[in-house]
């Protein structure tokens, strides 16, 4: 099926190597200003999806991002800022990119072309019912991303995706597709720039909501967060002084026993 790959289509402005550093800037904010109507436009596929992978995490599934480049690796960062941010354990949301860890740093020639890779990927994470699936690719025609949803689809596993074109291979594919249509970007075809921020965007959007969904935020706070520097210890330590009305000292302390916001509270509301 044909399809109008409009982040493939020619950017909005020309001569670009012509332009100040003002006028470059300024003309990437005033397209950058377009992606987050583009995204709001998208916001009941983006519940739908949101909602799914809320179940699947509470009925003890795991969620599973796959992607390639760019998109690889925006999975990747939102994958393993889970457990840091809401405590959760580790592997409970997994990033993987084509071609590896290695791709992560440094792009690994023809690896998103691969139609196998992306479902050994998974099934080397032991990939099941219980789990969903999102694809990321913002072209929506990524072989290694595709054929992995595909093979999820035969397999009974839950599926999404988050792209940029319309009618496209990976949207047509997915059970619950996310199309944020960013249009054209600055520089012609790089997609790491309007597509990128709308794939992170969505990204914040899913994780987040089903963290807070899981019960990982109180308030609006952190309280399941792991205290692995000094900015989070003093962050924890306030949260624990502003629920409890202990002083520093004391709230410091208390968090320094239970190593846990969540679980320093509470021994104070329940002792």
């Amino acid at each position: 099926m044909s399809f109008i790959k409009t982040t493939e289509a020619d950017s909005n402005h020309d001569h670009l190597e012509k332009m100040t550093v003002k006028e470059l800037v300024t003309a990437i904010n005033s397209e950058d200003k377009t992606v987050a109507f583009a995204v709001e436009k998208a916001l009941p596929q983006i519940i739908k999806l949101t909602e799914a992978v809320s179940e699947a995490l509470k009925n003890g599934g795991r969620l599973f991002y796959i992607g390639a480049g760019t998109s690889g690796r925006l999975g990747v960062v939102d994958a393993s800022e889970c457990p840091p941010t809401f405590g959760v354990e580790q592997g409970l949301v997994v990033g993987l990119i084509a071609g590896g860890d290695k791709a992560i740093r440094k792009a690994v020639e023809f690896a998103e072309d691969n139609e196998n890779e992306g479902w050994k990927d998974l099934q080397s994470e032991n990939i099941s019912e219980k789990d969903i699936v999102i694809g990321i690719a913002a072209s929506g025609t990524t072989p290694y991303v595709i054929s992995a949803l595909k093979k999820c689809n035969e397999n009974k596993i839950m599926t999404g995706c988050i792209t940029c074109n319309d009618g496209s291979p990976i949207a047509m594919t997915a059970t619950l597709p996310v199309v944020v249509m960013v249009g054209p970007e600055f520089v012609t075809g790089s997609s790491r720039m309007k597509a990128g921020t709308a794939q992170k965007m969505v990204l914040n959007m899913i994780s987040t909501a089903a963290m807070i969904q899981l019960g990982r935020v109180k308030g609006n706070k952190m309280v399941d967060m792991q205290l692995s520097n000094n900015k989070l210890v003093a962050r924890g330590t306030h949260m624990i002084m502003n629920e409890t009305g202990l002083d520093e000292a004391k709230a410091a302390q208390l968090l320094n026993d239970h190593r846990s916001v969540r679980n320093a509270i509470n021994s104070i509301r329940n002792g």
